[in-house]
């Protein structure tokens, strides 16, 4: 069985024992729902709103994370100007730990 969820703006394929990054902030050792948006179980799927209300997804949350160095390079021609900008997303790390539909 797996399930579609939705953080933020962002939609994971998950089932239990994976462990994604999200966006939302909590404390390590909480546990927190996410939002189911469709759930597969062998040949049975479910995308009825009515049916996903009663769904819920748990996950653990193991840490903070952070995301990959994006490199930004701003550059005009003939000035001589160059800015050089970085920057790195932070990210909560979750694990999956339950599954019901």
């Amino acid at each position: 069985m797996y399930a579609i969820v939705r953080s933020g703006s962002r939609q994971h394929k998950v089932a239990v024992g994976d462990v994604i990054d999200i966006d939302q902030a909590a404390q390590p050792g909480d546990s927190i729902s996410l939002q189911a948006i469709m759930l597969v179980d062998d040949d049975k799927v479910i995308y009825d709103a009515a049916k996903l209300a009663k769904a819920s997804v748990t996950a653990e949350v193991e840490g903070p994370s952070r995301g990959p160095k994006i490199h930004i390079l701003k550059f005009k021609n003939k000035t001589g100007h160059i800015k050089r900008q970085g920057h790195r997303q932070k990210y909560t790390r979750v694990k999956i730990t339950g599954i019901k539909g």
